[in-house]
């Protein structure tokens, strides 16, 4: 039996709880997809959803399920506007040229942010041309 719970308290925040969900390769996909952006999952799966589309509706719906909540009035409530760690996905070179290829064909901060696995104050920052990382230019 392959237990996947060892490897999980490495993986921050959300991506976490989704590995200790659905197993680690599922939250490795989430995060190659949408890792650094802003997403909502509901309380149960939907169809045209961007998390049943990624991970199909069986395993979404377990994923939505194990994260949603009871609100005050016995309601359940799914995660709202929560930032998707980016964790291992990708390694950051490449992740900046494609972050690069996709602002120069026209994509949209956001989508530059999915696409590349970057989170999207870095992309606002490459876009305003400033540096993300500790590298200092020349002074002359």
């Amino acid at each position: 039996m392959n237990d996947d719970r060892s490897y999980t308290t490495s993986l921050p925040g959300l991506l976490g709880d989704i590995a200790e969900i659905a197993g680690v390769d599922v939250a490795y996909r989430i995060a190659s997809s949408h890792g650094g952006t802003r997403v909502s999952i509901p309380p149960q799966a939907v169809d045209g959803h961007w998390l049943t589309e990624l991970v199909g509706f069986a395993t979404a719906d377990q994923i939505c399920r194990g994260l949603a909540t009871l609100d005050p009035d016995g309601r359940l409530r799914g995660v709202s506007n929560e930032i998707i760690p980016r964790g291992p996905a990708s390694l950051l070179a490449n992740a900046r040229r494609q972050a690069a290829r996709e602002l120069q064909a026209g994509a949209s901060a956001r989508e530059a942010a999915r696409r590349s696995g970057l989170h999207e104050r870095t992309i606002w920052r490459m876009k305003a041309g400033q540096r993300d990382d500790d590298a200092q230019g020349s002074l002359f």
